[in-house]
């Protein structure tokens, strides 16, 4: 260690280190441009320039090696003069007008300018004339805003190691770009976003950042996109070491249902991913069954948060995945929770809702237990028909009944024999009971419950299926792969058709269509359907199920304030879940309509939260289980990054998968699952890399 003297404050720094770092450090600024902490220093912009007691000259703070007992001035008239002149030098090259910039009031280079304040006029302007580069996915280049400060350059070729930036020569302009100008795919690049998070100015910047989102949020979609935020790419990466037991600690941290959701997650994250600008989204839903499937229980069993008892007795009315995620962690807040669930078995619509082809009940059965191995009790088979009553036993009550009753759509042959609704031919198929379906099935309807329901009457011997539903195919709420597994089963789909009727004298012999010309909603979200003329045709079938929602099984003599479609009415779906009753509350589909297995979990872990809080409890649910990770920011070049595509899951031919209920859907396999993990663009790294360190910030420390 060692004494510096900087603008007559004595420093006591490490001895080496470099001069600007020691300034910055301890609340002094020196204006600087091309530095940057998590960089090797270049000094070439030479805005940090600082005269040195008994040298000659002016130095570059950041190349200059701190030793005892020198003495440094940082705002001499010869180094304000020389600053303003290698300013204008910069500014020469650069765009006269900021405001058109997309970067204007988050420029550096902008603050630099405001901090020197240049007094004369520029120096000669020139053009630089390059077009900016947007033929890439990500990230946009346009080097005419370039400053040459080399961050770019730096961030790729020492933080990252992937070298696919370099400086080129055009005519008499330096500039920055890839060998040849090839695209960043063309060139490996590993779209890590490096170059455009250390840029200064607006030379390199994003393509998909949105002011409206928050930064962390926009540069980790897929985090931010799953409903528990769960920390995707930390768990993608212990994937990739084979690390399988912390992978799944980290799912774990969020929802207790890591491998039901490796199963059926409607993996919203895939939507977000980065990865699909590039080549094909990250299989994300797949990684996760992946370590689901392979893991211990090395660092969560027995080992996450158990709080003392607290005395304190919830009862949560319903056992799907928004009630059994709340009673895990209401148990280990330190409360005593009873699980009231209606049917034989806990689970709700995964058990009852999702055929077993997609997830077996034995999977459910696994994750339930460690729940009630954690001290949650489960009453099966047990109705609630008034939770008020339940307060007299219960210091708080949470209604977590989903939504267990179709919805029959009122149109002309509703009632006929041979209509059923999607949730009860559901439940009695999965509970092996007779399901008053014939040979010739009509599912109208088009997310995918509708599919299910298809696809299981395909299961139990039906000889022809049709689905039909209102909107055009492009647009259709299932997701593609569900569509095109019920196609290659020989499931007939027609999208775009209005539901006439439903024909028949006392039982079902078919439904009478028209074909959608358009399907839109006004203001109020009320359907506006133009019918296309003289299009009417029919289908002829014995089965028609209702497909077109569900809502939950409730009437006002519950005693609970009920919302619209029968949901229970809470104060806020987000932030506040009690109802209309002190001490209730309510979480799930039972309050915002049929969702998702992972939105449930959320809403359970938000009501969880909320209740231990109601009790006397901080709502402090979080815990950790994964080990730390210091994941490498040297990534390095991977030949052919970009193209690498998508590893598909192995699936079983639909001759071998139509007439039975077994898993036909066997994830990604041994040999593809590095493959896979390897794609991913590691879009959290970014986050780790060194804010800018600006003189409005110093302003504003010093003020305070």
């Amino acid at each position: 260690m060692g004494v510096i003297t900087i603008d007559g404050i004595r420093l006591e720094v490490e001895d080496g280190k470099n001069v600007l770092e020691c300034a910055l450090e301890n609340g002094i600024y020196i204006p600087h441009l091309c530095h940057h902490k998590d960089l090797n220093p270049l000094g070439s912009c030479r805005m940090c320039i600082v005269e040195v007691e008994g040298h000659e000259g002016v130095t570059p703070a950041c190349t200059l090696k701190a030793k005892d007992g020198m003495v440094i001035k940082t705002k001499t008239p010869e180094v304000t003069r020389l600053r303003m002149l290698a300013l204008e030098l910069l500014l020469a090259g650069h765009p006269e007008d900021c405001s058109t910039c997309p970067k204007y009031g988050n420029c550096e280079l902008q603050m630099l300018i405001q901090y020197i304040g240049p007094k004369t006029g520029r120096l000669k302007m020139r053009a630089k004339g390059f077009k900016p580069e947007e033929g890439n996915p990500l990230i946009l280049h346009d080097m005419n805003r370039c400053v040459l400060c080399g961050r770019c350059v730096r961030a790729c070729n020492e933080l990252r190691g992937v070298k696919v930036l370099q400086y080129q020569k055009k005519e008499l302009e330096t500039y920055v770009g890839t060998l040849h100008n090839r695209l960043l795919i063309d060139s490996d690049c590993r779209f890590c976003g490096a170059c455009a998070e250390v840029c200064p100015t607006g030379t390199i910047r994003d393509k998909l950042m949105n002011s409206e989102v928050k930064k962390e949020d926009a540069i980790v979609p897929c985090r931010a996109a799953c409903p528990a935020h769960t920390d995707i790419p930390r768990y993608i990466r212990f994937v990739k070491e084979g690390n399988y037991d912390a992978a799944v600690a980290v799912i774990r941290e969020k929802a207790p249902f890591p491998k039901v959701l490796g199963y059926i997650c409607t993996h919203v994250c895939e939507l977000e991913c980065k990865r699909k600008e590039v080549s094909q989204a990250m299989s994300i839903r797949n990684i996760k069954r992946y370590a689901a499937e392979h893991e211990t229980g090395l660092y969560w069993k027995g080992k996450g948060k158990q709080l003392p008892d607290t005395g304190k007795k919830v009862c949560v009315v319903g056992g799907g995945p928004a009630g059994l995620t709340a009673a895990y962690y209401l148990r280990k807040q330190g409360h005593d929770v009873t699980v009231k669930e209606a049917l034989p078995t806990v689970g709700g619509m995964m058990a009852y809702g999702i055929p077993s082809y997609r997830l077996p009940r034995e999977i459910i059965a696994e994750e339930a237990k460690v729940i009630e191995e954690a001290g949650v009790k489960m009453e099966v088979n047990t109705r609630v028909e008034n939770p008020v009553e339940l307060l007299k036993e219960y210091d708080a009550v949470l209604m977590t009944i989903g939504g267990h009753k179709g919805v029959r759509l009122p149109m002309a042959g509703n009632d006929l024999d041979g209509v059923l609704l999607n949730i009860d031919f559901l439940r009695n198929a999965s509970l092996g009971k007779e399901t008053g379906m014939g040979k010739r099935v009509i599912v109208l309807g088009g997310g995918n419950v509708a599919f299910d329901c298809a696809r299981t009457a395909k299961r139990l011997g039906a000889e022809e299926i049709h689905l039909a539903c209102l909107e055009a195919r492009d647009v259709m709420t299932a997701d593609d792969e569900e569509i095109e597994q019920a196609q290659e089963e020989g499931i007939f789909v027609h999208p775009a058709q209005t539901f006439e009727r439903i024909t028949g004298e006392g039982h079902v012999t078919g439904v009478d269509f028209m074909n959608v010309k358009s399907f839109t909603f006004d203001e109020n979200r009320r359907a506006i359907i133009q019918k296309e003329e003289g299009s009417e045709h029919h289908i002829d079938g014995d089965t028609v199920i209702f497909a077109t929602g569900q809502r939950p099984d409730l009437t006002e003599d519950c005693g609970l304030k009920l919302g619209r479609a029968n949901s229970i009415a809470v104060k806020d779906m987000d932030t506040d879940k009690s109802t209309s009753v002190e001490g209730i509350f309510a979480a799930g589909d039972v309050i915002y309509g049929t969702k998702s297995v992972i939105m449930a979990i959320e809403s359970g872990r938000q009501a969880a939260s909320q209740i231990d809080r109601y009790l006397g409890g901080d709502g402090d649910i979080s815990e950790s289980l994964a080990p730390e990770q210091n994941p490498d920011p040297w990534i390095g070049r991977v030949e052919g990054f970009g193209y690498q595509q998508r590893k598909q899951p192995q699936v079983d031919g639909a001759a071998e998968r139509q007439d039975n209920f077994g898993l036909f859907d066997h994830g990604i396999c041994d040999g593809d699952i590095c493959g896979e993990t390897s794609r991913c663009l590691q879009c959290d790294l970014r986050l780790k890399i060194s804010k800018p360190r600006l003189w409005g910030d110093f302003a504003e420390s010093k003020e305070a």
